[in-house]
């Protein structure tokens, strides 16, 4: 099941409205994942700076968590800390190379991980409903141009923040992936990535998406080629809906087994799994469409 929506305002007007638009399309699409929620946005472009979003464990105490991940954090010239529920968020110097800073930050405990990284891009996530998203944080108040969203229903792997989605490219700054449907090639391209030294966090196979399109990504390939390369090398049926803090797209499996649905306007592209999520949130006369097997949308941003 699951259900994954994006939106992409094309002017300025519409930009501020991205947390308000992505909610209603999760609140619609709820029943086809009650078990989490999740979404990535893409806010202001923050020059020669990160934003991170730092998970600081399972137990429901954190306040320890959160005083060593910031003290290891500030070797990084991290400043303006804020805690919402699970989540640490702060702003560190932007860097090349994120493996000291990655390495750093999780070496406190195998629960601690570093969520998202970017210079435009914060995801958060959270088990129960979108209602529980918005209530611990407010995610129809975030400003900015476009964003991606998630319900999970899980099928093989168990419920909790790590499993949730979106995922992020963990090491690609400002690469966030929403995920429906199944790879049945994951575990042989899991086997592959960790003898290359690609640590996963869950057993959630839409995390392979996310590593895959990193790699492909790392390997300067556009967002485009990476999405053509996820058609003809990860098997299974899936729909996807990726971005990056310059582009924003999908690609729809080889048998077209996974719905996807989009529109495309003078002001907006929409897509979402069912056309319900689309005209909840963007009421008005345009047409939407299903995406056709092997086809993949870029939209630069």
């Amino acid at each position: 099941m699951c259900g994954i929506v994006g939106y992409l305002a094309k002017n300025r007007a519409k930009e501020l409205s991205v947390g308000k638009t992505l909610l209603p399309m999760l609140e619609a699409l709820a029943c086809r994942g009650p078990d989490s929620a999740g979404v990535a946005m893409f806010g202001d472009l923050a020059p020669k700076q990160f934003v991170a979003q730092v998970k600081l464990g399972d137990d429901r105490d954190h306040s320890e968590r959160s005083r060593q991940v910031s003290t290891l954090a500030q070797n990084f010239g991290a400043r303006e800390f804020s805690q919402t529920d699970a989540y640490l968020r702060f702003i560190f110097r932007e860097m090349e190379d994120l493996k000291p800073f990655l390495s750093s930050i999780e070496s406190i405990s195998p629960d601690v991980e570093v969520v998202s990284v970017g210079r435009r891009l914060e995801i958060v996530k959270q088990v129960g409903s979108p209602a529980h998203l918005e209530k611990a944080f407010n995610i129809s108040k975030f400003r900015g141009k476009y964003g991606i969203g998630h319900t999970r229903l899980s099928t093989e792997s168990v419920v909790d923040l790590s499993h949730s989605q979106p995922f992020w490219g963990h090491g690609y700054p400002d690469l966030a992936i929403v995920h429906n449907g199944h790879i049945t090639n994951y575990h042989q391209l899991r086997r592959r990535y960790e003898q290359r030294g690609v640590r996963f966090y869950t057993e959630n196979d839409s995390e392979i998406v996310a590593t895959f399109l990193a790699d492909k990504l790392h390997q300067r390939n556009s967002l485009e080629a990476a999405l053509h390369s996820m058609i003809s090398e990860l098997d299974g049926s899936f729909s996807c809906l990726a971005a990056t803090d310059k582009a924003f797209g999908f690609a729809k499996d080889p048998f077209s087994f996974k719905p996807l649905l989009f529109a495309e306007t003078d002001h907006f592209v929409v897509v979402a799994t069912e056309e319900v999520a689309i005209r909840a949130a963007i009421p008005g006369d345009y047409a939407a469409r299903e995406a056709q097997a092997k086809e993949v949308r870029v939209w630069q941003t």
